[in-house]
Formats: C-alpha cells, structure tokens, sequence
C-alpha cells in the first residue's frame, strides 16, 4: 500500500492527518464496515470524493468505499449490517446502502455507495461504459477522473493513499487527471463535463493540458447517452458559480455539442451594428437569478435564466435605421427550450415550466410606468399560474442595464406591478382565478348536457371574470344567458 509521505512530495502537515482523524471520527460507520470486510479477507477503503471533501471540510453524510470484493460478496456482507440495501448499480460493480450509525453529534443516516475495483472506457460506438473489475486500489485510482478524486484511506489502518499527487493539486486548487487527459477522456468522455462542473463546484482552476484534451475531444462527448449528460449539467447550473463551469463548456466546444444554444448567443457584431451580448447578457441574468433564490437553488429558475434569449439568434433582424431587433424571440425561444430540454430527457413538467418562463418573460415590459388595466394584470397571473414568483424573479433578473435611471425605472416598475397583484390578489383571490359559474350551474341554467357547450359557457365566463373581476351571482347568470341567446340568433 502506498504511503503519502513516500510518493507524494508534498507530505500530510499535521493538519491534513486532522482532517483524516476527523473523517473516520465522526464516521464510525467507516471502521464498522471495514471490519466486517477485513473479516471476511477482503480490502476496503474510502475513496475518490469523500476524502477529498474530508480535506476541504466539507463532508457531508454520503461516503463511497471500493474493495477488491466482487458485487455479489458486497451484498453478502453488507445486507445484515445495512438498515437497506439497493441494487441499482450493480452492474457497474456498485451497491448501495443505508445505515443509521452513531457521530459524535448523535444519530446519523449515511448513504453509502460501496464499489470493486474496476476499469471502464467506452468503444467508439457504445453510449454506456463497458466495466471490468480490477483486484488492486492503485488500478482503481488511476481510472479516477482527477487526481484530487483519486486518493484513499484504506480501513481500518486508515493509511493514506495517494499515488497521483491529489493532495498536491488539492491544495493547489487545480484540476489534472490521473493519467493522461487523452487516456482519461477516452475512457469516459463525461469527465470532460466534469472537469467544467467541479471548477463550478469547487472554484478550481483546470490544468491545460486537460484544458486541450477539451478542445481537441469535445466531439467525443457525443457518444455520451443525454441522460448522463442532463445530470452532469443540473450539477453545474446548480453550483455555487455555474458562470465558470459554462463559460469553459463553451470555451472548449463541448457546450457545442450538448447545448449549441447557449455558444450561439455570442452574436456577431460589428462597427456599423452595436448590440448588447447575448451570451454575457445571459450569464449575468443567470447570476442575478441566483441572487434572488430564497430557498435555495432552484433549477427551473436558473434553466430559465440561462434559456432565455436563446431565440435571438434566429429572430435577429438588422433595422434600417441601425437598430437590431429580436422580435418574438421569447415565441421562439420557448419553442427551442422545450426542444433542447427534451432531447436531453429533462422531465415533463420541467420542461413545460420552463419554456413557459422563457415565453413570459417579456410580457412585463408592455407595463410601461402602470398603464396595465386590471384586466390585463389578472391576465397576467392567470397564464403565469404557479411560476408567478419564478417569474417576477426572472424578470428582475433580466436588467442588466449599465444605466442606473433606467434599471431603477424598472425595478420601481416592476414594484408597482407587484404591489398592484398584491391588491387584486386581497380582493380577489387571483391565486385561485374561475368563472364566477362552475360547469354544473352552467348546465342546470341552460339546460343542456355535457358538452362543447359547456366549455364554451365557461371560456366566455373566464373571459369576463378577467376582464371585469367577480361578478355576483345574479350578474354572471344574466351575462350566461345574453351569451346563449345571441348564439340562438
């Protein structure tokens, strides 16, 4: 087994072997476990994340281990002990568990992820890895994506293993790979995008020569099945600073390939067109955004901010008087997302949520100043529905005007808009907006069956409960039967 102080110049300071101690220390689980593999003949360590984040101070309740036990033996020695037990990965040689175990501040649950030592790559055809496992932990580390995620602690002699030099690039902040970025990306292409989520994640610089092996095989990401591709990217957009983590995607070409919408928002221009752009525009929409999130991230917040202009590119018009226009870019746009979002799987719903922010995200500045009628503000609420404050968050964010009259202009606007919902909202019950007749009462005043009809009595009451506010009872009996007698005529 490898010693830290012997393959690594730069040696564990007192410090870092705290921060070891610590680990296994408030993860008793971690000696439980090994014990019952060492018992059986069989290694185990904690491996690749956790020990980095043990060094960052930032472990949580997720810990993975690897050992040279095959996956059959992992769901052998693992299922009395666990309080559950899943099987998802196991044919990628990965078994997961759950257990309640004591720390020192009491009961915790840890999620454990347990792995043999493998070796995957991916033929030039395949989508999915094609895995094979290995019988040593220097095998296993060295197929890790970056050094600083290929490092160990065997158990229970808790001996730190370290062959690629990760707590040297730990503390240098910087991403490199354990073999060559060539070797590495090669055998799975995803860790390109990874290299771009954990400069997100971590605020760290990425090595050049990974750097270049981006550049020169960013087309590789292609063979990459969409699902794995949407997750790497929720990770990033939901980092601390997705600006980096983007801003290297397309930098590199891979954004390219997996969100070609994004690199062609650097419009072209030129000394005879000035305009805003688009791209820089979008990521400082993206950062505001985030900056109004108040319970954390969210993503369908920060997908909308970083779709939201994608449709200039296609509606962009050069005027004759030397204006560019964009008109019905948010009509375009929507269309695009939902597009883009469904080749890369995203979920139903969040692709409808999405693109309809994308669609909305205009309709503000028709206010001007407050010359919205009620009509139109319960027109408003009406199609924005549950992503109302999503909405007022993205349109705020959507300022980024260097004019300082004209970005408070907007937000006093903007203010006004809210304050007004606020009020209608109060008198109103706009969260819950209906006809002032529901389907039955529209039956039993006409005397007609279910059918059309019906819809169309209530899309005409829906239509004047817009654009009149509440009618009462009577008032909305007398509009129903005016509206079937002149469809009689």
């Amino acid at each position: 087994m490898p010693n830290a102080n012997e393959v690594n110049p730069h040696a564990l300071s007192q410090a870092q072997h705290r921060a070891v101690s610590e680990l296994l220390r408030v993860a008793p689980v971690a000696d439980d476990l090994a014990r019952l593999f060492q018992a059986e003949g069989f290694s185990l360590a904690l491996v690749g994340g956790s020990v980095r984040d043990a060094l960052l101070g930032r472990l949580g309740n997720d810990l993975d281990f690897t050992t040279d036990a095959r996956p059959q033996d992992i769901l052998r020695i693992v299922r009395p002990w666990a309080d559950a037990v899943w099987e998802v990965g196991i044919a990628f040689g990965t078994v997961g568990a759950q257990k309640v175990a004591r720390a020192e501040q009491g009961e915790r649950t840890f999620r454990i992820e347990i792995t043999t030592y493998r070796d995957e790559a991916y033929d030039r055809s395949s989508r999915k890895p094609a895995v094979s496992f290995g019988d040593s932990i220097e095998e296993d580390l060295v197929r890790r994506d970056f050094t600083v995620n290929a490092m160990a602690v065997a158990l229970p002699a808790k001996t730190f293993v370290d062959p690629h030099g990760g707590l040297r690039d730990l503390a240098d902040r910087v991403l490199r790979t354990p073999s060559t970025p060539e070797a590495s990306f090669s055998d799975d292409p995803l860790r390109m995008m990874r290299a771009a989520r954990f400069a997100a994640q971590l605020d760290f610089a990425v090595a050049p020569d990974v750097v270049q092996a981006m550049k020169d095989m960013s087309g590789r990401i292609s063979i990459v099945s969409a699902e794995r591709i949407r997750d790497e990217l929720d990770k990033l957009i939901l980092s601390g600073s997705p600006r980096t983590g983007l801003s290297l995607l397309v930098d590199t070409g891979i954004a390219g390939h997996v969100l070609p919408e994004l690199p062609a928002l650097r419009l072209e221009s030129d000394e005879h067109h000035r305009h805003k752009d688009v791209y820089e525009h979008t990521l400082i929409v993206l950062e505001q955004a985030m900056a109004l999130e108040s319970e954390g991230p969210d993503l369908t917040l920060r997908l909308a901010a970083l779709l939201h202009d994608i449709g200039k590119p296609r509606t962009r018009r050069f005027e004759r008087d030397g204006r560019v226009s964009f008109h019905h870019h948010e009509v375009v746009g929507a269309k695009m997302a939902k597009k883009r979002m469904t080749a890369l799987k995203y979920p139903n719903e969040t692709v409808k949520d999405v693109s309809r922010l994308v669609e909305l995200h205009l309709r503000f500045h028709g206010y001007g100043t407050g010359e919205w009628t009620d009509s139109a503000v319960r027109r408003y609420v009406r199609d924005a529905g549950p992503l109302l404050g999503r909405l007022h968050q993205l349109t705020r964010s959507d300022c980024t005007t260097r004019n300082r009259r004209k970005a408070a202009a907007l937000s006093r606007a903007y203010d006004g808009l809210e304050a007004r919902i606020a009020r209608l909202q109060e008198q109103e019950e706009l969260d819950a907006l209906r006809p002032d007749l529901d389907g039955n009462e529209i039956m039993e005043i006409l005397g007609v069956p279910p059918g059309p009809v019906v819809g169309s009595a209530y899309k005409h009451l829906m239509e004047l409960r817009l654009e009149k506010g509440p009618m009462k009872h009577d008032e909305a009996v007398t509009a129903l039967r005016d509206w079937w007698e002149s469809r009689q005529g």
